[in-house]
């Protein structure tokens, strides 16, 4: 017969498998929906020892709201490399496949959940969120942007945010159409601003310049042509 002899976690690493079997469960059903009993069977230790590391549901939840906060704030780094809109494209599909992983705690983040409206979860949304920012501006290589640059890129966050969690509920529009109408949407975006402000304007024709016909921005344009006609 063989011995199975476990190993004892130490502290830390204790603290992270339990912030990510959390995060697994959030990531399956609405937060409100877990408790820390399921926390502890799917973690295989007892409730009190969960408690012995996080003195309750929403400590765990916040902590395992960083680490997801962390992921999805890495999906909008993109190589500088290739057309622009070829770029937004690649970052569209990682965050629809954040949002898609982890559907039930995304709307709970964004709609409402057992942390929702705490100090320290509202600075994560934000973080993730200057995070695409940050992102989006190194793409289009302005360091200091202007005020309509500004609400252009930060329009378009929101936007991505309330189109993904329109698609949770029923997911009745196919996600890869979603994420080509996004990056659709930024340059619609871009050309509404830009046809009322110069600076705008010049930032628009800098980024539609070595835009291939066949990418996203191309494609826009060419549907639109279609309507006009």
């Amino acid at each position: 017969m063989t011995t199975v002899v476990r190993r004892r976690m130490g502290v830390e690493e204790r603290r992270q498998q339990l912030i990510g079997v959390a995060l697994d469960l959030f990531s399956r059903r609405s937060p409100d929906e877990v408790s820390i009993d399921d926390i502890a069977a799917a973690a295989g230790i007892s409730r009190p020892l969960v408690y012995h590391y996080f003195p309750g549901k929403l400590s765990l939840y916040e902590a395992a709201l960083k680490r997801a906060a962390e992921d999805l704030a890495g999906r909008f780094v993109e190589p500088h490399e290739g057309p622009l809109g070829s770029r937004l494209l690649r970052v569209m599909r990682r965050f629809f496949d954040f949002v898609d992983d982890h559907g039930p705690g995304f709307s709970a983040l964004m709609r409402g959940g057992p942390a929702v409206g705490s100090s320290a979860t509202n600075a994560l949304i934000d973080s993730v969120r200057q995070a695409a920012y940050d992102q989006i501006l190194s793409h289009l290589g302005v360091p200091d942007p202007p005020a309509r640059l500004e609400l252009v890129i930060r329009s378009w966050i929101s936007l991505a945010e309330s189109t993904a969690l329109i698609w949770l509920d029923g997911r009745r529009i196919p996600r890869t159409d979603l994420e080509v109408q996004l990056v659709h949407d930024f340059a619609a975006l871009a050309a509404v601003s830009a046809a009322h402000d110069e600076e705008m304007s010049g930032l628009l024709r800098r980024m539609l310049k070595d835009e291939p016909g066949d990418g996203p921005f191309g494609e826009l344009v060419t549907r639109l042509i279609a309507l006009a006609s």
